[in-house]
Parts: structure tokens; C-alpha cells; sequence
């Protein structure tokens, strides 16, 4: 599993952008490839939990969804997680 944490500026093209990445997470997410995602409360950012093989999946994900280049939203943190309770 990978979690990918990502910071927000105030730039109006994040919220533009929004909808259709939330549609392509629920698409992944039916398809067993993202376990959980959501802003955090203060919408500084947000976190996604991703049950993928590798990293070459995820910077898969990240490249097919323009939502990660966007103005206002980078992508802070990419780590592997072994999680032993699901």
C-alpha cells in the first residue's frame, strides 16, 4: 500500500480540477486500487491511500490524473505503508 499526502494553495485552478479527480479516485476505488482518500479537515491537503504493487504504479497514477500537476496542488509525500491491520 502507498500513501500519497499532498499540500494546497489557494490557487482557484485546484478547485476547477477537483471534480474530475474525485471522479477518477471513485473509479479507482471501485476497482480495488484506492483503499481511502479525502481532504484533510482544514484543506491544507490531502491524503490518499493507494493498494498498489509498486512505486511504478503510483507514479503511474499520478501521471494519468491531471489533477496532480495542477496550479495549487503538489504532491508532498509519496511513502509505502505496511499496514497490518485492514
Amino acid at each position: 500500500m502507498w500513501i500519497i499526502e499532498l499540500a494546497f494553495t489557494d490557487e482557484p485552478e485546484r478547485l476547477d480540477a477537483r471534480p474530475a479527480h474525485r471522479t477518477r479516485l471513485t473509479e479507482l476505488h471501485r476497482a480495488g486500487m484506492v483503499a481511502m482518500a479525502g481532504p484533510y479537515a482544514d484543506e491544507s491537503g490531502a491524503l490518499i491511500i493507494a493498494d498498489l504493487p509498486d512505486r511504478a504504479a503510483v507514479s503511474d497514477l499520478l501521471a494519468t490524473d491531471p489533477y496532480f500537476s495542477t496550479p495549487g496542488v503538489r504532491v508532498a509525500q509519496v511513502r509505502q505503508w505496511r499496514p497490518f491491520l485492514r
